[in-house]
């Protein structure tokens, strides 16, 4: 998500770095992806034409009007840097233990991208926890954290989910896009809690800087070098983090929870070849579920049989009812 927004920057970046001018180019590159966005934006050409946008208003639209009349609870935590996360808790509609987390996009939020799938899990006797990114939606912060950051947030609303709801809780991770990419990056940590039975990934992207350079490279026939290395030293300097802190290989060439990874085959912003190659390095029990004629993060919505199936029996070889 927010696809157009970071092709604009790196356009910008890619003009002053024509002019002989890496340096204003990485900070334009910089200032226009890390901090947070005034509004959201997303590129809705990167996800599907207008012919196809016309039949997903379909699904989007009632979706919409449902979850916004549930009972929905405002919930809040505090990131590890002082920072407070906001989001919404949809409780189950009868006692149940089964929990998903679910994780939006860049420059979207939690009600936003999760409006379809938070009934399809209520279906499945799921309770819902929506969150909003920091540097998103309701959530404070000045800085995207692009799944390096957020994963330390990630791990917080487990535990948090943890100490309200017991012990006994277990836990699905959720993510489209940045989501995704951070729900894959959560599974990294080594006292992440067995609670965290698994992980649904949708068009997940490797790092940062993987995303990043793809499309310069994509757009603009450029190498990255040097203009992401200095965009890479300001987001060090103002947001604390570098492009290439952290991976979802890294994460997932060590863990032993299961992964279901979904991706458009259509997908021009966030390349197959990613997910292909988080299966490719996970250690664990694997799925790897590419859709048809589907763009960035449309995968739902071009096909939710084939999708809901697929999560449907990924949750019920790997959390089933009890």
């Amino acid at each position: 998500m927010g696809t157009g927004l970071i092709a604009g920057a790196v356009a910008g970046g890619v003009v002053l770095a024509g002019a002989a001018a890496s340096l204003g180019g990485a900070l334009k590159l910089f200032n226009s992806v890390i901090p947070r966005q005034k509004e959201l934006r997303v590129n809705m050409n990167e996800m599907a034409d207008a012919q196809k946008w016309e039949e997903y208003k379909k699904l989007i639209y009632p979706a919409k009007e449902w979850l916004m009349a549930q009972p929905l609870e405002p919930v809040s935590i505090q990131a590890r840097d002082g920072i407070t996360l906001r989001g919404h808790y949809l409780p189950a509609k009868e006692k149940s233990n089964r929990l998903v987390i679910a994780l939006h996009g860049y420059t979207s939020s939690g009600l936003s991208n999760f409006c379809g799938m938070s009934q399809f899990y209520q279906n499945m006797g799921f309770s819902c926890l929506i969150v909003d990114h920091r540097a998103h939606g309701e959530s404070d912060g000045d800085y995207v954290g692009f799944g390096i950051l957020d994963r330390y947030d990630c791990l917080a609303w487990i535990n948090y989910a943890l100490e309200r709801f017991g012990p006994d809780t277990e836990i699905l991770l959720q993510g489209i896009s940045m989501g995704a990419s951070t729900a894959l990056m959560t599974l990294g940590f080594d006292e992440l809690p067995k609670a965290v039975k698994g992980v649904v990934s949708d068009c997940a992207f490797t790092s940062p800087y993987d995303v990043f350079a793809h499309v310069i490279k994509r757009d603009y026939k450029m190498q990255p070098f040097p203009m992401m290395n200095i965009s890479d030293s300001f987001c060090q300097k103002k947001a604390g983090y570098r492009f290439k802190d952290y991976s979802t290989l890294t994460a997932l060439a060590k863990t032993d929870r299961p992964v279901l990874l979904i991706h458009g085959k259509e997908d021009n912003f966030v390349p197959t070849w990613m997910s292909e190659k988080n299966f490719e390095v996970c250690k664990s029990p694997k799925k790897l579920l590419m859709i048809d004629n589907a763009g960035h993060g449309a995968s739902y919505y071009e096909n939710h049989e084939v999708y809901e199936q697929a999560v449907s029996e990924f949750v019920e070889k790997y959390m089933p009812a009890k």
